[in-house]
């Protein structure tokens, strides 16, 4: 049972223990669980926190942003002096997460999840839970996990509202078949341009946490089947029951297709939710040292640590960047814009 000794274990989930649908056994299941939230932004914040508490034996965490202040208002594991430092919210939570339980492993992965970095973080995985923005970042996972056979817990808030559910191979339709492909799935309003309530998100994480473990400590008959979804300013609850798989879909029916998902692949832009923000990636890894170097040669105001480095190049746009090759470039949506700043600010042959 990892770091638990029998009289820990049994001292600090004695409350967990004593509900009798989880009990000793169930304990050791989610010792035992490992268990992949992707996104460490307000829903995955407050998901690490209820799993980290709950006991489960082994948390990934993945998260490619880092903390801002203006995330405080929300992302429950994060402190004003981690948004002075600018640390990755993967990094802050997983320092915050370690004083909660010694007694379990946690993993701090400061990376986009996409196509090319997804397979080795789900690797062993029992079950993904959604912290993510966008839907195309969801729509991987789904796929992913059903080709694996591992379930998917989905959650999105925007404003006061907030959505859940627990989407499981071989039982339920896939989120594919639930909200279409990328374009018909997407996202509509943001919490950049709704706003977000915080109480809505603790909301949402919750049904998230509880059925996660149900799942893990065995209690599979008792899972809610079940898309819910709940106004918190008007209180309003809907509840729809979940449709089985298609049979004629790819991911969920008969023939699952692969997900293709592999290592490396060439430079391209995304557009991040609502964040008046592209991401450009490169080929290489950055040496940031040596960006901070070059930056500063370029009359930038530079601010680092050994996880990013910040750019300012005028009052509206800065670069933020990152060891593995990845560049947030603030103050632009436009992909073609935020090419045109890379080109003729970056060292020669960084952009290829």
């Amino acid at each position: 049972m990892l770091n638990h000794t029998a009289e820990r274990f049994a001292d600090r989930y004695s409350r967990q223990i004593r509900f009798a649908p989880i009990g000793q056994e169930g304990q050791r299941k989610l010792l035992n669980s490992t268990a992949l939230i992707v996104g460490c932004g307000a829903l995955g914040a407050s998901l690490a926190q209820h799993l980290t508490r709950a006991g489960v034996g082994r948390l990934r965490i993945a998260d490619r942003d880092y903390v801002e202040p203006s995330n405080l208002q929300r992302q429950v594991l994060f402190h004003e002096a981690d948004a002075l430092a600018a640390l990755p919210k993967a990094v802050a939570a997983a320092e915050k997460l370690r004083g909660m339980n010694s007694g379990i492993h946690i993993d701090a992965f400061v990376t986009d999840v996409n196509r090319h970095t997804l397979g080795p973080l789900i690797e062993g995985a029992d079950i993904v839970l959604d912290g993510t923005d966008n839907a195309a970042t969801r729509l991987l996972l789904s796929d992913a996990c059903y080709e694996r056979g591992i379930p998917f817990i989905y959650g999105g808030v925007t404003g006061a509202e907030g959505m859940s559910a627990v989407l499981v191979p071989g039982e339920t339709a896939c989120l594919r078949c639930l909200i279409g492909d990328e374009e018909a799935g997407g996202d509509g309003e943001s919490c950049d341009t709704a706003g977000v309530l915080s109480a809505a998100v603790e909301f949402t994480a919750s049904l998230q946490a509880i059925e996660s473990v149900k799942y893990l400590t065995g209690n599979r008959s008792a899972l809610r089947g079940s898309w819910v979804a709940a106004d918190l300013w008007r209180f309003s609850l809907r509840e729809l029951q979940l449709p089985k798989p298609s049979e004629s879909c790819s991911h969920c029916g008969t023939t699952p297709a692969e997900t293709s998902i592999h290592v490396g692949g060439p430079s391209y832009p995304v557009t991040l939710c609502g964040r008046d923000t592209v991401q450009v990636t490169l080929d290489e890894p950055l040496e940031l040292d040596r960006m901070r170097e070059w930056f500063s040669r370029l009359g930038c105001e530079v601010v680092s640590n050994r996880y990013l480095m910040k750019a300012m190049l005028s009052p509206d746009h800065r670069f933020v960047l990152f060891p593995d090759g990845r560049i947030l470039v603030q103050g632009t949506s436009d992909p073609e814009e935020a090419m045109r700043l890379c080109r003729r600010l970056l060292p020669a042959g960084a952009l290829r």
